[in-house]
């Protein structure tokens, strides 16, 4: 772990004290550290500290690149604007979190909740796997993105797991296929999602080097 996320962790124990305390783990006499639970977590997170806790340790979101920054505000205006014009759901950024089990509670870039899912917003989180969720990697938190997190997705039920690369384009795209999460749409020019429906992004619209104009995305989504 490194040192802000031993802060971050020290800061989330501190002047805790209620509920259940971080439970202490060791590989041998001289080897000990500390699981948090989700409840310590997110008794603790502060505004603004973006991080993950995966199975009970804390990791801090590094920060992005520009191509990330316009790739994701690109997306979230293209989905945001048809969620709420087809009234499907919630739409949510990086900053609300997501607990999915007592030791592991994500701030994915986007998730969706459809809008029967209600019952998951909180007033501090949102309780239980989105319906899609949408990672844009970075150098620092990619292994983590397509590794425990994906599984961590997997096994708790998001439908569609929307995985973009902003430097080198190899976006890949994933969907629920009985308890797995399955590749689809690998090479296409065309990627629709089954858990917005009717909506869909063209692939060239991906290159945050060369992003459409929000309307031209919008009347092409439009028919």
């Amino acid at each position: 772990m490194c040192w802000a996320a031993v802060q971050l962790a020290r800061s989330i124990r501190e002047g805790y004290t209620t509920g259940a305390m971080a439970t202490k783990v060791s590989l041998s006499a001289s080897t000990e550290w500390e699981l948090l639970t989700a409840r310590d977590f997110l008794d603790r997170l502060e505004p603004g500290k973006h991080a993950d806790l995966i199975d009970g340790e804390v990791f801090m979101h590094s920060s992005v690149s520009t191509r990330h920054a316009e790739l994701l505000s690109f997306l979230d205006a293209l989905m945001r604007y048809y969620i709420d014009r087809h009234e499907l759901g919630r739409l949510y950024r990086e900053v609300v979190a997501v607990r999915l089990s007592g030791r592991n509670v994500f701030l994915p870039d986007l998730s969706f909740y459809r809008s029967s899912r209600i019952e998951a917003v909180k007033s501090t989180h949102l309780e239980g796997a989105p319906d899609l969720v949408v990672e844009a990697l970075s150098p620092r938190t990619a292994e983590r993105d397509v590794g425990p997190k994906f599984a961590e997705y997997e096994q708790h039920g998001v439908e569609e797991y929307w995985v973009l690369d902003p430097e080198t384009l190899a976006h890949r795209f994933y969907r629920r296929d009985g308890e797995e999460l399955v590749e689809y749409a690998s090479g296409e020019a065309r990627i629709a999602s089954e858990v917005v429906p009717g909506f869909f992004v063209l692939r060239s619209w991906l290159d945050p080097g060369a992003l459409p104009k929000l309307d031209t995305a919008l009347a092409e989504l439009a028919g």
